[in-house]
Parts: structure tokens; sequence; C-alpha cells
């Protein structure tokens, strides 16, 4: 059978993970990434089990665990700096196979970089259109190097703002804002940092914190705004503003961030959409099922739909059915951890004093063996096939 072709658009955590699934099952790949290089800045990324497990199956989990943190222990605590319930790291092991990891983004893509041909990786590539010519897939695009084969399938991995699902799903509603905004950032290596992680809930605010390997720590913060709403004042002032006054160790925190690395965005998520495929065509990640990142499983969720899209092509030649069975397994799952990400924020987001009050209660008086119950059906994810390390061309020659 000749060797079958997939362009993959967006060179981000997925759109990456995608290629190197189907790269180790012997396809052509190419990956069209619209900056001019494949990196990312800026911020932390948050591994739960279930994404190590993907991981595993390419064969890459022991790399990313050796570039991250393990925290002990984490949680969320009241704006008195209070515990108001606490996660154990190692029970989360014992339960789900592999404990939480955080590490930088740009470490994490430098993995998947690297495992992966460097003729099939082709920045300032920036694509238009996506459309069928009556003879097969076309994918148009500008700058980068020239493509490969006519494409057998394409990937839309090209995030909330998907061009591939503009030109497709043409009567899909576009992003929603969530209805706050968010501060990320990572501080210098500090002498002492905190043992632990945590996430503390104010009053329409929160700030967390997570350790990364060197010191240094990774920080994110969240405030109800009306979107696109400036302040008139640098974004590190802002932070300071809202929360220098905090509990330990939030001060100390803001104080290592340097004052020109602190990213602001607005936070989306995406309406459901009926389908995740149009004929040959699959969506990925963020272009088929945006999340609010309260849960952690944005970058999660995108490795889950590379590594079960991979499966499901390794299971027939029919494109078009395989990407059937892979919408009947990733969307009903990825639209319910987008619901539930989105009730979090909610609740994380409650300015109301009355209704913090009983929030605070209520996460007080759960028991932590109810909490761990309560995110199984996000972690207690099993892959799909075996761990494939290598093309099958490649174990042919061994």
């Amino acid at each position: 059978m000749p060797q079958r072709a997939a362009t993959i658009v967006g060179g981000g955590i997925g759109g990456l993970a995608a290629a190197l699934a189907l790269h180790r099952r012997g396809w052509h790949v190419e990956v069209l990434e619209r900056a001019p290089e494949f990196t990312e800045i800026g911020a932390g990324i948050s591994l739960w089990p279930n994404a190590l497990h993907a991981l595993e199956v390419l064969g890459l989990a022991n790399a990313v665990r050796a570039l991250g943190a393990v925290e002990n222990a984490g949680g969320v605590r009241d704006r008195r700096g209070r515990w108001l319930s606490r996660t154990d790291n190692a029970e989360l092991a014992r339960r789900f196979g592999h404990p939480l990891v955080v590490l930088h983004r740009a470490d994490l893509l430098r993995v998947l970089t690297e495992a992966l041909p460097a003729d099939s990786l082709r920045p300032g590539s920036e694509v238009s259109a996506v459309r069928d010519d009556g003879h097969g897939l076309v994918v148009d695009h500008h700058g980068g190097k020239g493509g490969g084969p006519r494409p057998d399938l394409v990937v839309g991995a090209d995030g909330l703002r998907s061009v591939v699902r503009r030109a497709l799903w043409t009567e899909a509603a576009g992003p929603r804002y969530a209805g706050y905004t968010a501060w990320r950032m990572v501080t210098e290596p500090l002498a002492e940092p905190p043992s632990e992680g945590a996430a503390t809930w104010g009053r329409g605010e929160r700030f967390g914190y997570t350790a990364l390997p060197g010191g240094r720590m990774y920080c994110f913060a969240t405030a109800s705004l009306p979107e696109g709403a400036a302040s008139g004042t640098p974004e590190y002032a802002e932070l300071l503003r809202r929360f220098g006054s905090w509990p330990d160790p939030v001060p100390a925190l803001l104080a290592a961030v340097p004052a020109d690395a602190v990213l602001r965005h607005d936070l989306y998520d995406l309406p459901p959409l009926p389908s995740f495929v149009r004929g040959r065509v699959a969506l990925l990640g963020d272009a088929a099922h945006a999340m609010t990142p309260n849960l952690g499983q944005g970058a999660c969720q995108a490795l889950e739909d590379a590594v079960t899209l991979a499966h499901c092509l390794d299971s027939t030649a029919d494109v078009a059915a395989a990407l059937r069975s892979y919408d009947l397994l990733r969307r009903p799952r990825t639209q319910a951890i987008t619901r539930r990400s989105a009730r979090l924020g909610a609740i994380g987001q409650l300015s109301w004093p009355p209704a913090v009050l009983l929030r605070d209660t209520a996460a007080r008086l759960t028991p932590t063996r109810a909490t761990l119950r309560s995110m199984t059906p996000v972690l207690g994810w099993t892959a799909p096939g075996a761990p494939v390390t290598a093309t099958k061309s490649e174990s042919k020659s061994d």
C-alpha cells in the first residue's frame, strides 16, 4: 500500500503530537505553522496522569518527566490562606499511574519537535484555506517551504481561532468569553521555593502557583472583567495592585517575577460542535474543544486526541471511517470536560460574599478521597493501542 500523507495545520502541542503519532505509524507528515519557528513562550504547563499516558504511547513520557517538576502536594486555599482542600500527589500517582508533572511549555514543544524529522516541520507557513478541488484535499498556504504530496488527511490543530474550523465548519459559533481574564508568569529561581502548589480563591479573583524545575515557580491569576478590558497600567503593576497583599507566599512570588514577563489573555471556550470531522478533515485540541484552564486539561486533551486519532487511522485504510471513530471517541469526552472546567471556573470566580462563604465551606467539608474520586472520569483515561516508538518500516528493518 502506498505511504499515506497527512498535513497538520498548527504546530502547537496537539499538532506536533498528532504528527509524531502518525509518523511513528509510517505516514508522511508535514506540519504547517504560521509562526517563524516552533516554540512557546512565557508559561508553564501541568501534565496530569492522562497526558503522561498519552506521552507513553509516543515513547516520550520519561523524557518529559525528566524535564519537569513533581510536587508532593497541592490544593486550594481561601483568601486568608487557610486550606480548603488538599491533594496528595503520591496518591494521585498510585491511583492513576503517574504523578502531576509541571514543566515549561517550550520544553515540551522541544521534545516533540526533536522527535520528528526536520523536513516535516514547515514554519512560516500560514494557511488561508482548506478545500476539496474534486481531485482531493488542498491546503492553501503561503510562506515556508514547499508542501509535500497531496494529503490523504488534514488535521486542524490551529487553536482557538482555527482557520480550518472557519473554512469547513461555517455554521459553527465562534469562541465565547468565559467572563474573566488571566495572567501567566514564571518567577526567577527562588532560594526557598514553596514546597507545595496552591490555588487561592478570593472574590472574583484567584491566584495560583506550582513548582517548575530549578527553583522557579509558574504563577497564574484571574480576575472577572469585561472582555477586552484594559486597566491603563502595566500588567505587572496591575498584578501588584490586585494581589500584592494576598497571603504568603503570593507577595514573595510576585517580587520574583520579572516586570516584563507577565502575559495576559482573556479566557474563552468553544461551544460544542456537532462533529469534529468533515470527510477526511479532523479537528484536534483547541480547534475542536477549546476549554478554560481550570482543570489544567487543555494540552492534556490535545495529547489524548493525537494518540486516539492515530490509533483510529491505524485500524482501517478508510480515512473517513477512521475519523468517524475518532469523533465518537473524543467528542463526548472533551465536551464533557469543557463543561466541567467552565463550571469550576464559575465557582472559583464567585464574588458575592454569601456565595463565597458557601463555596469555601463546601470545599472545606469535602473529604480528600471524594475529591480524588471525582477526578477519576478525567484522569482515569486509558490510551488506545500499544506504545509505538518506531515506524513500521523501521521495525521491519531491525
